[in-house]
């Protein structure tokens, strides 16, 4: 990965508000043409600094009403990689970590309703080999979400 400059960090921090903005504004606001933004940002895209983009879809829109973080305890941390695999089919998760701490793992994940929550747990996770205990934690409402900041040295 290159080094990241100011300009790019400036170009990030644009971004991170509002990716959809055209890059001719972008460009106006660094003070740099068109071109060199377009370079800049597929140069960022090509060495890994933006993972993504795209729209958030909210999930209750969907049918989906819970949003739920199980923590997730193996039988050894060595069983890690082959209960991700598992959980990749299971399309209501929609993130997992490998942590430190009570849990051996933390998953995101969606549930139409309580019921489709219960089906969730106690038919796909805990029926995974390796997998010994979960503990579940429903959030009542998200009051935060967003990008990490993105400083400029001028800052």
């Amino acid at each position: 990965m290159e080094k990241i400059d100011n300009l790019d960090k400036k170009i990030l921090s644009i971004l991170s508000l509002n990716a959809r903005i055209p890059f001719k504004d972008v460009a106006a606001e660094c003070n740099v043409s068109r071109a060199a933004i377009h370079q800049r940002v597929q140069r960022l895209i090509e060495d890994g600094v933006i993972t993504g983009s795209g729209f958030d879809v909210n999930p209750k829109s969907l049918g989906y009403s819970t949003c739920t973080y199980v923590g997730i305890n193996l039988e050894r941390g060595s069983m890690y990689r082959d209960v991700v695999e598992r959980l990749r089919h299971i399309p209501e998760i929609v993130e997992c970590h490998f942590t430190t701490g009570p849990y051996t793992m933390l998953v995101k994940l969606y549930a139409r309703d309580n019921e489709q929550l219960m089906q969730l747990l106690n038919t796909q996770l805990q029926g995974i080999p390796g997998v010994v205990a979960t503990e579940t934690l429903i959030s009542l409402e998200q009051s935060i979400k967003r990008e990490i900041p993105v400083k400029t040295n001028e800052e």
